[in-house]
């Protein structure tokens, strides 16, 4: 694949072509008829289970799948969470390095309804003030073509250094409102800015045009499930938007399908792709993951993403 390019636009050699920093987490999921409390104290559901999820986790594993040299690095707990993280990475053959946190592994609990759609309970357990060391990261990020960071907190530091070796950078706002300084943050500060339109409808053109105009973003998506996209790309006055794909397998649940439309995309943006590529990639791989239960259970792979686009640019 094509290197991504610095800020001065020259290929950057490396030995990862993606360092993921941050988001990795253990997730309970909780099946539930409805995303409502029941009357009374309690109710029978199905087993819970646990899975090694988080947004970096999906990331990091989703561009693991499509074949991209990946690094990921992040803290973790000496706890039973952190040792189930550990032999996961092992049994994929992630490349993962971490430094222990006092503060255990972070675990969230996501209610998901019959039709897929999900709520999630993070418990944040690290603190505001934690962050990674300089001595930790610096060496990953010197070996990397890009960088991805989670908006986790402890990595936030991170992008003088990133500008200052000129490696390219993206994010994942999430549900942000537009106006939360700690995700404000992230999105001015990097190159490629995802999130998810959920808590902007309304204001969505006004606030993807603050990241654009105020920070450094080369464009900005807005992730709006069922309803495909909404893009601006710096130097274009219009937003875009971009219908979503055709799921072709049952929706059962939507975690990870954010995570899986960032990798995807930016995995096709990486090979020079138009930008109309890179978008049906990214919702192809986002409605493959919601055909399967769990968090980042199962990822879709360089053939098959090339095979479910070729079908969705058909049924177009």
């Amino acid at each position: 694949m094509t290197l991504p390019e610095t800020h001065s636009g020259e290929q950057r050699p490396s030995d990862y072509d993606v360092l993921v920093v941050g988001g990795v987490g253990v997730d309970t999921i909780v099946r539930v008829d409805e995303l409502r409390v029941p009357p009374g104290d309690s109710v029978f559901v199905e087993p819970l289970r646990d899975y090694v999820g988080h947004t970096g986790n999906g990331v990091a594993l989703g561009w693991h799948e499509l074949g991209l040299r990946t690094k990921f690095i992040d803290f973790l707990g000496d706890d039973p969470q952190g040792r189930m993280v550990l032999e996961h990475y092992a049994g994929h053959g992630l490349d993962f390095s971490h430094l222990v946190s006092p503060h255990g592994t972070p675990r969230s609990a996501n209610l998901v309804d019959p039709q897929g759609r999900r709520f999630s309970f993070y418990d944040g357990r690290h603190p505001a003030d934690l962050r990674l060391p300089r001595d930790f990261y610096l060496p990953f990020l010197r070996r990397a073509a890009h960088v991805h960071l989670s908006i986790i907190g402890h990595n936030q530091d991170m992008y003088e250094d990133v500008h200052r070796l000129g490696v390219t950078s993206s994010t994942d706002l999430h549900d942000w409102d537009g106006h939360n300084p700690h995700h404000r943050h992230y999105a001015l500060n990097s190159d490629y800015v995802f999130l998810s339109a959920a808590a902007i409808h309304g204001r969505l053109h006004q606030v993807l045009r603050s990241v654009v105009d105020e920070g450094r973003a080369r464009f900005v998506v807005a992730t709006d499930g069922a309803d495909g996209c909404h893009v601006l790309e710096r130097g274009d006055d219009r937003v875009r938007h971009f219908p979503a794909v055709r799921p072709e397998r049952p929706v059962v649940d939507s975690n990870g399908a954010g995570d899986a439309f960032v990798t995807a995309f930016l995995h096709s943006w990486f090979e020079g792709r138009p930008l109309q590529e890179c978008v049906l990639a990214g919702s192809v791989a986002g409605a493959f993951v919601c055909g399967s239960v769990g968090t980042h259970t199962e990822f879709i792979d360089l053939p098959g993403l090339r095979a479910a686009s070729a079908r969705a640019a058909v049924s177009r």
